[in-house]
């Protein structure tokens, strides 16, 4: 009990010395004092109105105790928000970044109908406004003593928030997948994305831009065209420690044009959802299902490629 007290005291000092405190009825004053010391706004608003309905007659008392809380809590606030900020400005180009890595299984059909493992690195650093995503992907399978898949991404995107839901994407992204016909693909892109929910476990933003993609083929052949990229971020917490996430990219190409249609001269799409489960505060599984499209694949090869995954995931 002495303990409790000691660290009440910080908090309730100003409130006892407060005049509109001193003017309330004992049992009323130790109440709200109490409820002050916790720092829990929820349970002062809950007991500032408990003594409000108790004791209409200090109501105006208990109106300034109420404004006299308030302002110390946004006073509070604004100071840990400045040395939040300032902590960002001062922090190095190591640091403040976090990350996860991902491990597991998967089950895949379409030019191949095979289980294998994959493992994925994501990397990220946050700043006041700038954001920095490096991200890191490779799936393997050799079956009968040969390689039946094997395909790599590895991509950095650059973010600038202009404003509250506005902001500047950069987009620097490799692709290598023998199966879908080409030994590297190539991206670069740049454009606008917009914020379409921000609020408590939910989340969904969009991006768009112009984007140049240069495909070398397994045949030794190459190919550079302009092309136009769309891309959308879906987070949601369906309840505590369950998340699904949605994540879609798609590029359209179209011999030096900009096409916006999905039958282009080469579209491709990239479309990942999952499910994540929290098992500790720094471990989760996820089930993920991707599907990789492209409009014009090479012979002996199907359009769409689909792959089932369950990996654990370290977060960082």
């Amino acid at each position: 009990m002495l303990r409790a007290s000691y660290l009440a005291f910080p908090f309730a000092l100003v409130f006892i010395s407060s005049p509109a405190v001193a003017e309330l009825p004992e049992g009323v004053r130790a109440m709200i004092e109490a409820a002050i010391a916790t720092g829990d706004a929820e349970k002062v608003s809950t007991v500032l109105e408990l003594a409000r309905s108790t004791n209409p007659e200090d109501g105006e008392t208990i109106d300034s105790i109420q404004s006299e809380w308030a302002a110390s809590q946004a006073k509070k606030q604004a100071e840990a928000q400045a040395a939040k900020e300032q902590a960002i400005r001062q922090a190095g180009i190591f640091d403040r970044w976090s990350g996860e890595g991902e491990f597991g299984g998967f089950h895949s059909t379409g030019n191949t109908d095979s289980i294998g493992i994959a493992a994925s690195l994501k990397l990220e650093r946050k700043g006041l406004e700038w954001s920095h995503l490096l991200r890191a992907r490779a799936d393997y399978q050799r079956q009968n003593g040969r390689t039946s898949r094997e395909q790599y991404l590895a991509a950095y995107e650059p973010r600038w928030q202009f404003s509250d839901d506005m902001f500047i994407y950069g987009l620097a992204q490799y692709e290598g997948d023998q199966l879908q016909g080409f030994d590297g693909r190539y991206a670069v892109s740049g454009g606008l994305g917009y914020k379409l929910l921000d609020q408590e476990g939910l989340k969904l933003s969009v991006k768009a831009g112009p984007a140049w993609r240069l495909t070398d083929f397994t045949d030794g052949g190459s190919a550079s065209r302009i092309a136009g990229l769309f891309g959308a971020d879906f987070d949601w917490q369906i309840v505590d420690g369950l998340t699904f996430t949605q994540d879609a990219n798609a590029v359209a190409e179209g011999g030096g044009e900009v096409q916006v249609l999905v039958d282009g001269n080469n579209t491709s799409v990239n479309l990942v959802s999952g499910l994540d489960y929290r098992i500790t505060k720094h471990l989760r599984s996820r089930l993920s299902y991707a599907l990789d499209y492209n409009s014009n694949p090479p012979a002996n090869s199907v359009s769409t490629d689909t792959s089932t995954r369950f990996t654990v995931v370290y977060g960082f």
